[in-house]
């Protein structure tokens, strides 16, 4: 009895120890999104992830110019496997000690309904383009407080899931797919774009990479460096799952 008592306590000890288990026997899953919905998303960044077989995860503002002035290409991309996340209509931020955010879309002057009818209206807008009824979000500036409120709830109603910013899970036990964590890249370099998902693979759990600009402009990664971290990844398929953002976040929902 004693030995039959020693063997159920290791197994349940083992069982809640092991590791989420990922796709196909992967250790660690591996997300790109990019943000705002930029010219160099569709010049860069789409080639090189069609390049090495993956897939992407584009948050786009409503008043994006580049969503306007290139619907077509947009809607091409999702074709390919490619997602459009929800990324509000005037990209809203919390205005403290940010001096580029104009007062009408300061956060701090929000409702929560004003920010659920901005949501909901860009929606309809990323509907006319891809068709989709389902969809992710991508929190402005990773805030989610409007008029000193938290609309994380209001969120769940709306979206699959939602992407703020964060550190690198150290398990899955607990994770938040409504605030999913994830690193700003910003001039990197590739050798600590490595070391994440590295980091992610040694606790089996997630990196999620926000991208912005690729290949010049603002919060940016250079080209050659967002090429490399694809082809890091893709060289280890056996170990990494990487798929669309609303892809992984169903897989964790589903096989929690």
């Amino acid at each position: 009895m004693r030995t039959l008592l020693i063997l159920i306590f290791s197994v349940f000890v083992f069982s809640s120890n092991a590791q989420f288990k990922w796709p196909k026997g992967s250790k660690a899953a591996v997300v790109f999104t990019y943000d705002d919905g930029l010219d160099c998303h569709l010049d860069v960044a789409v080639p090189q992830l069609n390049k090495y077989g993956l897939r992407g995860t584009f948050f786009c503002t409503g008043n994006s110019p580049s969503l306007y002035n290139r619907t077509d290409e947009w809607r091409a991309i999702t074709k390919q496997g490619h997602e459009l996340g929800n990324h509000t209509l005037f990209h809203p931020c919390d205005g403290t000690g940010q001096d580029w955010v104009k007062p009408e879309y300061d956060l701090r002057t929000y409702t929560p309904e004003q920010i659920v009818a901005e949501l909901k209206t860009a929606n309809t807008l990323l509907k006319a383009i891809d068709g989709k009824t389902e969809r992710t979000f991508g929190y402005t500036c990773s805030n989610y407080v409007a008029g000193g409120v938290d609309f994380t709830d209001l969120v769940k109603n709306i979206f699959m899931a939602a992407r703020c910013d964060g550190p690198i899970p150290e398990t899955m036990d607990g994770y938040e797919i409504w605030k999913t964590p994830s690193y700003m890249s910003a001039d990197p370099d590739i050798k600590d774009l490595i070391s994440l998902v590295e980091k992610a693979k040694n606790m089996g759990t997630i990196v999620v990479f926000m991208f912005h600009s690729v290949g010049g402009g603002y919060l940016n990664t250079a080209a050659d460096v967002h090429e490399q971290l694809l082809q890091y990844v893709s060289d280890n398929r056996d170990d990494l799952y990487s798929d669309s953002f609303i892809n992984v976040m169903k897989y964790i929902k589903e096989n929690r």
